[in-house]
């Protein structure tokens, strides 16, 4: 059982628009440290950076706008520089950025299905939209539908799956109806491998993305649950299996891994879309 949201959703936007802002600082600095908080709402969006990076103002507001696109206003854009001394202690090599204990589980075909069909969906109708799969059932909650045709579409994807949509009724969603936060559907990007911290609008020193990156492609190759831990200043992360047979990893090696992949997806923003699955 697992909840998939699409990159319309308030906290996918929120999510998209500090991927944008972590995109940024990649053009500007080769290993930037950044992480940046975003909460948007009725019109509003507030954004933390702490950051090694300097951003005009008018950058941050023509990321907003593109991603928002209906004028929202930023009430507040607040950018503060790294704390000094990890500033210097991540100087000379890059080490792991953060406390974490991190997990990854190969995707299942219930949630590669899921993905596949929310994706093509979305395509159609790029609105507010949530869904939940358990077995044969899905409960999808799309904005801006007639319910009933909505159905009919998704019963014409899936035939051999009983659907429930809209059980409230129709709605409108979106910022207009809800608030959204930085990092608030990690189930819906992470599926069951929730761990460690929150994946979007970090560097990738920061082990919350390096490591449950690293993990998921680990699980992906293996076929089995991978799991890991780490410390601040580590310059190596022990990944186990399942049976706990473990690998040391340079924590540089795993951040070039993680790098590689967000590339390969186009960017911190891209991974922000959909998560890893």
């Amino acid at each position: 059982m697992i909840e998939k949201v699409n990159p319309s959703h308030p906290d996918k936007v929120a999510d998209r628009i500090a991927g944008a802002i972590v995109d940024l600082a990649y053009k500007k600095q080769e290993n930037p440290k950044i992480a940046v908080e975003v909460l948007i709402g009725h019109g509003n969006c507030h954004i933390i950076a702490e950051t090694s990076v300097h951003f005009e103002e008018g950058a941050i507001l023509a990321t907003v706008d593109r991603i928002m696109g209906n004028g929202m206003t930023i009430t507040d854009y607040v950018e503060v520089p790294q704390d000094v001394h990890l500033a210097e202690n991540q100087s000379k090599e890059i080490r792991c950025g953060d406390n974490g204990i991190f997990k990854g589980v190969p995707t299942s075909e219930e949630e590669r299905l899921l993905s596949t069909v929310i994706r093509a969906s979305y395509k159609a109708h790029p609105s507010d939209g949530k869904f939940i799969i358990k077995d044969r059932q899905i409960i999808a909650c799309q904005s801006n539908v007639e319910s009933g045709a909505y159905k009919a579409e998704l019963q014409y994807l899936l035939p051999d799956f009983d659907f429930t949509v809209n059980p409230l009724g129709d709605w409108t969603g979106g910022t207009d109806v809800d608030t959204g936060a930085t990092n608030r559907k990690l189930g819906s990007d992470m599926g069951r491998a929730v761990t460690g911290g929150g994946l979007h609008g970090k560097d990738l020193s920061k082990a919350d993305v390096a490591v449950n990156i690293a993990c998921h492609l680990m699980a992906q190759r293996k076929g089995q649950a991978v799991q890991a831990f780490c410390a601040i200043g580590d310059k190596a992360v022990k990944f186990e299996d399942e049976y706990g047979v473990g690998e040391y990893w340079p924590y540089g090696e795993v951040v070039e891994m993680a790098g590689d992949y967000i590339k390969n997806l186009g960017g911190f923003e891209k991974l922000a879309e959909w998560g890893l699955f």
